[in-house]
């Protein structure tokens, strides 16, 4: 039968830091795969209008936003305080919008192209003429399928 010493004194094992790097990039392609960035600045303000009939958008990727409103507060000294339009990063007039939207389209993969969807999120106090004008260029782009972007209204019972 083994003897067990106690005479001398016990050292604690070093820590193993052979392993850490392997951690490390764990960590790394966690935070890679569910961290999301935003793809455009917004320039605009926008308090979206309210609905009660909503329905949430499944694939975003098919998406192309168009942001309608006032320039936000540090614009409005260089583009002033009238209504823009915004795509992408850019403001653009409306007689933009049907290239860049046809530009948007062919950028997309073949069999995703007549599925795009064109969302106008408008800030609420917008004209109704420059959202119909929008539309049109959307219409002569043969971008048929349009959502307008809103929220839902808050009940407090």
């Amino acid at each position: 039968m083994a003897k067990i010493r106690k005479d001398k004194a016990r050292e604690t094992p070093e820590l193993a830091t052979t392993s850490l790097p392997d951690i490390i990039f764990m960590f790394l392609f966690f935070f890679m795969m569910v961290t999301t960035m935003r793809e455009v600045e917004l320039r605009v303000q926008i308090t979206p209008p309210q609905a009660t009939e909503l329905i949430k958008l499944e694939n975003k990727s098919l998406v192309r936003n168009i942001y309608i409103g006032r320039p936000t507060l540090e614009l409005q000294r260089t583009f002033g305080s009238e209504t823009r339009i915004q795509i992408n990063d850019a403001f653009v007039d409306v007689g933009q919008v049907q290239n860049i939207i046809v530009e948007e389209r062919s950028s997309m993969r073949e069999m995703d192209q007549g599925q795009m969807i064109v969302s106008i999120r408008a800030d609420k106090d917008t004209r109704m003429g420059i959202i119909t004008d929008v539309k049109q260029a959307l219409r002569r782009a043969y971008a048929l399928r349009v959502n307008y972007s809103a929220v839902q209204p808050v009940n407090f019972h």
